[in-house]
């Protein structure tokens, strides 16, 4: 992922360029690790939370642990409760790594500067390191609700009488079927009743 983005570095120089700015300020940390954070926040990051979410009760049923848990003085309330609060967690803990992860991956390769977000027909945005670096921090404080929803979404399959692995599909799937049609131009205008259109507005602090 890190090797395509160095590629793409010679059309954000003709991009930043043809629209009148110096490139070499806006090539750097926040702008790579902002490039990265894209298939992240819309593949890998998904997929992650879903599995999480999945497990933390269909695989507390089919290894036969429930049954124990379940035998204890406690609430299922309680009990999902706990559940669901350690996915969140998770989650927290899991776009906080892509941010840190990303910074410094970065650093390793480009010098300090301002931030350049560019998004064919959607957005094109530059800001100074010190303002970049503040919307970099609250897109990913804005991504951890679509982590914590996905793993939501997860974990109410997982109450289902199905596999885990069932579960994590069937979330993705309400993602995937969202994303597609969103997408189509009869639904362009009701996008706002789309859970992806809301999962997604993190990308908007870049505006």
């Amino acid at each position: 992922e890190f090797r395509r983005v160095l590629f793409r570095s010679a059309d954000m120089v003709r991009t930043l360029e043809g629209n009148g700015h110096i490139a070499k300020q806006y090539i750097s940390v926040l702008t790579i690790s902002s490039v990265m954070l894209f298939p992240l926040a819309f593949i890998l990051l998904p997929l992650y939370v879903a599995l999480v979410g999945g497990d933390l009760v269909a695989k507390e049923a089919e290894d036969g642990t429930l049954r124990m848990i379940l035998s204890r003085p406690i609430s299922r309330l309680r009990l999902l409760f706990v559940k669901w609060l350690a996915g969140s967690i998770f989650s927290v803990l899991l776009v906080a790594s892509f941010g840190v992860c990303g910074l410094l991956v970065a650093r390793l390769f480009f010098p300090w500067g301002g931030l350049f977000v560019f998004v064919p027909g959607e957005l094109f945005a530059v800001f100074d390191p010190a303002e970049g670096l503040q919307r970099y921090f609250y897109a990913h404080v804005c991504m951890v609700t679509k982590a914590i929803t996905i793993t939501s979404l997860g974990l109410m399959f997982s109450c289902f009488n199905i596999k885990p692995a069932a579960c994590t599909i069937l979330a993705l799937s309400v993602l995937f079927v969202n994303a597609i049609l969103q997408e189509i131009p009869f639904f362009r205008e009701l996008k706002h009743w789309f859970l992806t259109y809301h999962l997604n507005i993190w990308l908007f602090i870049f505006a």
